[in-house]
């Protein structure tokens, strides 16, 4: 009597679910009914293979049916699948970021303003106090030089658009159509979901800039980076032995009697710990992110192309060929074409020196190495 019940309560079950789908079908578009008649005869086909139940099977395939109808189609790979699931996740930061840009600007401001205070305040009259006339003359060029390169190109990284592509037909060519901005997508481009909108050759988006890093910009980006990365260096060495005196006078007064500090002696020896602290953790943060970029463009390739070209390299390799990145021109012709020297005097002029100079090209077109167009990165 048990297991009758339990076969009829069994029965009910699947007799209610099932009604409860043809009720849902009644009310699904023929686009969608006819997907579901091939995957429920794919199913009635095997129906002597599988010894699932038929109303699982249809209750999976509807779900799975459903799930595929988010991305496109069932070909698509899973960075698509997983994107399509995390898009909530990935609107929330975007919007965050958006909206903290402005004050991630404001804070590189106020701190490298502070390192500039203390270091005009402070640490220069020290180096004129005890150090020869050649070094101080070798201290003050190179200290403002150094000033002139950080604030110049984090201007012009903020300022300077990283370059979008057009979205009128221009006879530009181009390899893919971009799924958000629904336009003709060139090669090396991609979509910023912060900036909401296409940037040739994007590499990030920096918060730090309150911009994308792409084609336009980029060489102001790394321009900065190694400018702020130096002067960290330079303040943290210069203003060693200063931070050591601080410190060892902030420490005695812990330890024993107060010595007869006055405030703005206090305020001196923290400000000297202040700048020695932030200079040397910004150099070595700083510096391992400059040196990464380096290695990025001596391959010629940007951050986001390097996971692009380390998928293709394995696809290729399982294929039994070699793959090569098409816009690698090798290291030095790469840095030439990152930094736009032309010719011997530019290292001076477009490197060493502020320069507003635009990079080589539009952004849109290319030179490649001859290899297969299915080889090309997008």
């Amino acid at each position: 009597m048990f297991f009758q019940t339990g076969f009829l309560a069994t029965g009910v079950v699947k007799r209610l679910v099932c009604a409860y789908f043809r009720c849902r079908m009644r009310w699904c578009s023929s686009s969608m009914l006819h997907p579901l008649r091939c995957v429920r005869v794919r199913s009635c086909a095997r129906r002597g293979k599988n010894t699932v139940p038929l109303w699982i099977r249809e209750v999976w395939a509807y779900m799975r049916l459903l799930v595929q109808s988010l991305y496109f189609s069932s070909l698509t790979d899973s960075d698509v699948v997983f994107d399509s699931v995390f898009e909530p996740v990935f609107w929330t930061v975007d919007y965050v970021t958006r909206w903290f840009g402005t004050v991630f600007v404001c804070l590189v401001v106020i701190l490298t303003g502070s390192i500039l205070a203390i270091a005009y305040l402070i640490l220069l009259p020290m180096i004129f106090r005890t150090y020869t006339p050649l070094w101080i003359a070798w201290h003050v060029c190179y200290g403002h030089w150094n000033m002139v390169m950080i604030i110049f190109h984090y201007y012009k990284a903020i300022t300077t658009s990283p370059g979008s592509p057009p979205t009128e037909k221009n006879g530009s060519p181009f390899v893919a159509v971009c799924k958000k901005c629904i336009i003709p997508k060139p090669a090396r481009t991609h979509h910023c979901g912060i900036c909401n909108r296409c940037i040739l050759k994007m590499d990030h988006h920096c918060p730090w800039l309150n911009n994308c890093v792409g084609h336009f910009n980029h060489r102001y980006f790394f321009s900065f980076c190694v400018a702020l990365a130096v002067g960290c260096v330079y303040c943290s060495i210069s203003g060693r032995n200063l931070f050591i005196e601080a410190y060892n006078a902030i420490e005695t007064t812990y330890q024993t009697a107060a010595p007869p500090h006055t405030f703005k002696e206090k305020l001196i020896h923290k400000s000297i710990i202040y700048m020695w602290v932030l200079t040397s953790t910004v150099a070595v943060a700083l510096g391992s992110l400059t040196l990464w970029h380096a290695v990025l463009i001596s391959r010629g390739e940007t951050s986001i192309e390097r996971h692009i070209n380390s998928k293709e390299r394995n696809r290729v390799v399982k294929r039994g060929g070699v793959y090569r990145n098409p816009f690698n021109h090798g290291r030095l012709n790469n840095w030439k074409i990152f930094l736009g020297v032309e010719k011997t005097s530019h290292w001076l002029t477009r490197v060493l020196l502020p320069s507003g100079h635009a990079p080589p090209g539009d952004g849109l077109k290319w030179d490649v190495f001859p290899v297969k167009k299915d080889l090309i990165p997008v």
